[in-house]
Formats: C-alpha cells, structure tokens, sequence
C-alpha cells in the first residue's frame, strides 16, 4: 500500500492505484471537445409500446442527474478499502476517515467557503435545510419566497415566517425582500433563495439578495441543489451566509448532501440529532443523568455513523466539474438550451411557463403546457412511445405552478379525458389539468437527446398519440395490447 503513515491529502487516482484486488476500474475517457461528460446509463437501451427499442433519452437531470462514470469509478476504486471513520485505530479506518475529512476540504473548496465556514454533510438538500430550521435563534423570523421548491419552502414552518409573492423580474425579487425586510422588527432573520428554479430553470440574484439582507440585518441561506450542477457557486463571491445541496442532482449517486457556511449559529445550537460522534464528552451527573459535551466542529450535527462513500462521491462530482471546466459546460449548455426553445417555439401549442420573461438567464431546465394535452398524458406518451424520460406534475412546487398557471385546485386531471385529446380545447365548464411537463438536462446530455425530444414534441402534438393510455393510481399508463387484436 502506498500511503504513508501521516495519510497526506489522497487524490482518487491514489486510491485506484492501490486497488489491486479491487475491480478494474480506469478513469473515464476524456471527453470531445464540447462534447457531453461521461455519464451512467448512456447506453441503456428501454422497449418502446409500438415496438422495437431505443437508446434511453435521460432529460430529468433537475430530479437526479446520472452519476458521471468518473464518479462511479472513483467510488468502485475505494469501496474494498471502506472503513468507519473517527477514532477506528486500523488502517482501513484511518484511510477511511482522511478521505471522508478530505471529501469536506474538497467541497469546501468547490464552493468557496471563507475561513471559519463549516461544511457539515448531510442526506440531501431537504435535510440541509431542515437541519439549518433546527439551528436557528430562538426569535428568527423567516423570509422566503413562494417560488421556493417545498424542500425550501417547508422547513421554516415552526418560525414566524413571511411568505413572498412571486416576482416577475430578478429587480422585482430584490424590491420585494428590500420592503418586506424594511417593516421587520430587530431580532435574527433569515432570507431562504433558490439559486435556479427547479420548474423554469431561471438564475435569481443571489448576489443582489444577498446584499439587501445584510443592509437590514438578516442573513441568506441559498438552495444551490439546481444551480450547483450547471454554474460555479461561492459562498464568498456571492456573498451568501449559507448553501444547500444535494449529490443527486450533482451528479453522484443517491444519498448524500452538504449545508455549508457560517458556523455560529450551528455551533450554538443543539445537535441535529442526539448520539456518537455528535458528542465530545458523555459522563454521568450528579442527579443521576448524564451530561454531555457536544463538538462545535461539523461532527455536532452529524450524529452516527456517517455516509463516507456518499461524501466521497460527491466530493469526487466535484473535483470532475471543477476539472471538466465550468465555462465550456455553461457554453454548450446555453447552445442546447437555445436549440430546445427554437424548436418548442415553433410548435405554436406549447406554452414555455416564466417568471422573469424572454431573455432571462437560465440553466437547462424548462417546464411547459401543451393546449389540449394532459401534462401526465403527454409525458407517457414520450416515454412510451419515443423512449425519452421527462417529469410531469407540480415539481415540488405547487404555489409557483398555481402562479404560472393561473389557478388553484389540485386536481391533475385524468388520463384520456377530453382536454387530452391533441388539438382540441377543454370541455366547457372544466378548468385544465393542473400540471406541466418539464424538461431538464446538463454536461452529460447528448446533441442527440435534446433533437429527438423536440421531434417527439412536434410529432405529437400535430399526430397526436399512436397509444391508447390510462389513469392508474394517479399516473397515466399506456393500455396493455388487446390479444384479440393481435
């Protein structure tokens, strides 16, 4: 084994070097300039209802993002050296914990944390932001946007909240908490902003917000689980007290997510969960109970045995991205985007849903209504019929798909009802389906998926169906084959 004893900064290729006995794994193949990163399932083929099969067409990177091979690789070389971390005196285990307290300098690094900054990880962006709730001074009152996915929009609720309208312009949103904050009373506040939208894929001001929360005393937490994947985030460039993320959707495997920033009001707090590793110091008291001595370190808030290959995966997401180089992903990124709008906008039925407006700055997501179609009727028949996986329905979002869409209600309509019908208009009387159908993709997507999403789009829409489909518990499902009909 070639690591020393003092376990010195270990990069992945160290590890796969060491990895005799491990399964062979190499680092994944340089991509073509402007090419598409190497990712996991690029070449699973799935059966298509009207026959035959196809190459998977994966556009549902603003839910999970593919792991990059590289990842996976990097993970494969470790996984016969996995080991508990902390205070295992074994080699596995000291290997184990300086590539787990490695994984944080590197995520540190990613998102340029200040001095002092912690990085504690966690399960995901939902759990970062509801371990953040937990930790808040007694007294903090809340500031967030409607707009926010639930995972942002939820965690504030046992606070004294203040729930923002939707603004139509990024100077809207900035107005907007500026009044809101200006009429607050003095005590601990909170501003939670996306850093990209989950349903229309559009980039909000965090800079800008940022600032106007300082001015009025307040401090900013950014949900970067959308913005992460496609732009550069810094906690120190964008001036953010704290950000949110998820290694899902950063293209790792499942499991894994980081809160990263200031640590005062952390280390304050009572730890997110109670247990080892959490603890410093556990004694019995004099009344018979026991006392205990929490760690103000990251390790306060991650009680238990940690998910070490989790953060190692996202660390190595991390160290890809930063190599593959974010300004050649953001160029090619922008021309797909710009190739999906073009060719949506030439279908004069589908109605692309905005905040801000044309011209807004966006990453790879966009969600849209097709008139005369059920967002779920459409979204199977995409999959079944032409093999490409979008997402339908309320994203997480439903207060900002009611804004976008102009109405309430939640019910999403069912499958084969007359509004589904291509081309035809809905009954009388009935309001359309409430949801939409999103699109979404990144440095793994190949040219082609994006043209044939927009084929299958046009085709559609004009020809309609060439299934017949059904509602079955709340999904649209295409029809089993009538035998008779051989």
């Amino acid at each position: 084994m070639p690591f020393n004893a003092a376990f010195a900064p270990i990069d992945p290729s160290c590890v796969r070097e060491a990895a005799a006995s491990a399964p062979e794994t190499s680092p994944a193949p340089a991509k073509e300039a402007g090419g598409p990163l190497s990712v996991l399932g690029r070449d699973v083929r799935v059966p298509l209802v009207t026959g035959g099969e196809v190459t998977y067409a994966a556009l549902d990177y603003a839910a999970s993002a593919p792991a990059l091979q590289r990842v996976w690789d990097d993970v494969a070389a470790y996984a016969p050296y996995y080991g508990s971390v902390h205070r295992g005196a074994g080699h596995l285990s000291q290997l184990s914990t300086e590539l787990f307290e490695q994984s944080r300098r590197t995520v540190a690094e990613f998102l340029g944390c200040r001095e002092g900054d912690q990085v504690v990880f966690t399960r995901a962006t939902t759990d970062s932001l509801n371990l953040l709730s937990a930790a808040l001074p007694q007294g903090t009152r809340v500031f967030v946007f409607e707009t926010e996915h639930h995972a942002a929009l939820l965690p504030w609720r046992t606070h004294d909240v203040t729930y923002l309208d939707a603004p139509r312009s990024p100077e809207a949103a900035v107005a907007t908490l500026e009044a809101a904050l200006h009429g607050a009373p003095a005590g601990p506040k909170l501003v939670c902003v996306t850093g990209a939208s989950n349903v229309t894929g559009e980039v909000w001001p965090v800079r800008e917000l940022a600032r106007a929360a300082h001015r009025h005393g307040a401090r900013l937490v950014l949900d970067a689980a959308q913005l992460a994947p496609h732009r550069p985030v810094s906690l120190a460039e964008l001036e953010a007290d704290w950000v949110a993320l998820s290694g899902h959707k950063l293209y790792a495997p499942f499991g894994a997510g980081v809160l990263a920033g200031r640590a005062d009001w952390l280390v304050r707090a009572e730890p997110y969960l109670a247990g080892g590793g959490a603890s410093r110091r556990v004694a019995r008291g004099a009344d018979g109970g026991v006392e205990v001595e929490w760690h103000t370190t990251a390790a306060r808030h991650e009680a238990g045995s940690p998910n070490v290959i989790g953060a190692y995966a996202l660390a190595a997401a991390c160290r890809a991205l930063t190599e593959a180089g974010f300004d050649g992903l953001v160029a090619r990124e922008e021309e797909l985007l710009a190739r999906l709008r073009a060719g949506l906008a030439d279908v004069p039925e589908v109605r692309v849903l905005s905040l801000f407006g044309e011209g807004a700055d966006q990453v790879g997501v966009v969600s849209f209504v097709v008139e005369g179609w059920n967002g779920s009727h459409f979204a199977a028949a995409l999959s079944a019929e032409y093999g490409i996986g979008v997402r339908d329905g309320l994203f997480c979002a439903h207060p900002l798909l009611r804004t976008l869409l102009g109405r309430e209600g939640d019910a999403p309509g069912e499958c084969g009802a007359p509004e589904a019908a291509p081309g035809s208009p809905s009954p009388a009387g009935e309001a359309p389906a409430l949801n939409a159908v999103r699109v979404s993709f990144g440095a793994g997507t190949p040219d082609e998926h994006v043209d044939r999403f927009v084929a299958a789009v046009r085709e559609l829409v004009r020809e309609g169906a060439r299934w017949n489909y059904r509602t079955e518990e709340g999904r649209c499902v295409p029809e089993a084959p009538d035998p008779a009909a051989g």
